[in-house]
């Protein structure tokens, strides 16, 4: 277990109330706080494959997509796996349905401390209100975006750093050292950074972040914790974590999935996890109006394993609730015809 990767552990592994109003008469249901955020609707085609070309950089997988929108056209940085480490990649769009990749934008630097195997250009900042396009946002006529970087050869391997990256055209990166380091951090991420998110409101950068603990003990069932932190800056030069980190944690663990030497394992009858027991990740922050939203990814203990998208509220950037309702979950897509054509 303590060798497995992170995608390993993945491939193998609404509210609804009723309010009284002043009238005895009359009774009206709470609004559904869930409604803006649903996403059931899921594409029947893949939008975007793995290349299957010896040499690519996207050769063997692809991951973690950020669109935007800039240059007239929809923009989508993503991250490509080649059996050594990540390198990211732009492609654009004129529907968000239909993709062409343009370049490998931010390649592995053999010469880099940080970027010599990996380098995930996983962020980009960008209007994050929930109904807007996605416009990117220039700081002093750049783009502004975040990477994280993992320094060993291999899927994930070693303890990641987060930093920065500045351009002019989404093509040619400048980074710089990194701003967050796991050795600077606590225990919840001692094991590395994972994938950063930039938000900026009313003057103060967020950078939204997962990170993982160290090895857990075989008698917990090995392998770590992820969980979701934030880090602020004023001046993208000095950055504070939270003192309230981590701001999502992971969900209950069931009996039902410990090793069958720990004593929780015996409790009958055998509880089940919550789907984010284990994994609490990939944070994606939006605003809708004057609340906030994280869209995240759940894993647990049971195998095989299900990722599934979930989702929590909150009233300033700090302080989120979750949701029970699984936004997406592995199963036959479904999509709208009217909305999306294949």
């Amino acid at each position: 277990m303590t060798n497995q990767t992170r995608r390993q552990f993945i491939r193998n592994a609404s509210v609804t109330a009723a309010t009284a109003t002043a009238a005895p008469a009359l009774a009206f249901a709470a609004p559904d706080k869930i409604a803006p955020f649903r996403t059931p609707y899921k594409y029947p085609k893949l939008i975007l494959s793995p290349t299957g070309t010896k040499g690519d950089f996207d050769e063997r997988s692809v991951d973690d997509p950020i669109v935007l929108f800039a240059n007239g056209v929809f923009n989508m940085l993503y991250i490509g796996w080649d059996g050594i480490g990540y390198q990211t990649g732009l492609a654009t769009s004129p529907d968000l349905i239909h993709w062409t990749r343009k370049a490998l934008v931010a390649p592995r630097d053999p010469a880099s401390k940080y970027n010599k195997y990996n380098l995930a250009l996983s962020s980009i900042l960008r209007d994050k209100n929930l109904r807007s396009r996605g416009d990117a946002l220039k700081v002093n006529g750049r783009y502004l975006g975040a990477w994280n970087a993992y320094p060993s050869a291999g899927y994930e391997e070693g303890a990641a750093v987060i930093g920065l990256a500045w351009s002019d055209d989404l093509l040619h990166w400048q980074l710089t050292d990194p701003i967050l380091t796991p050795q600077d951090g606590a225990p919840w991420e001692h094991g590395g950074l994972y994938r950063p998110d930039l938000m900026l409101h009313r003057g103060t950068y967020y950078l939204y972040y997962n990170a993982k603990t160290d090895t857990l003990p075989e008698t917990e069932g090995g392998g770590w914790h992820e969980q979701t932190g934030v880090a602020t800056s004023t001046d993208l030069k000095h950055w504070t974590r939270y003192s309230g980190n981590p701001i999502l944690h992971n969900g209950p663990r069931g009996s039902a999935t410990y090793p069958t030497a720990h004593p929780l394992s015996r409790k009958s009858p055998a509880t089940p996890d919550a789907r984010d027991s284990r994994f609490a990740s990939n944070p994606f922050v939006v605003q809708n109006g004057s609340d906030f939203a994280m869209f995240y990814f759940g894993f647990g203990y049971q195998r095989p394993g299900r990722a599934c998208e979930m989702l929590a509220l909150g009233s300033d950037p700090y302080t989120f609730v979750k949701s029970m309702e699984i936004l997406i979950d592995t199963g036959t897509p479904r999509y709208r015809r009217r909305n999306l054509r294949p």
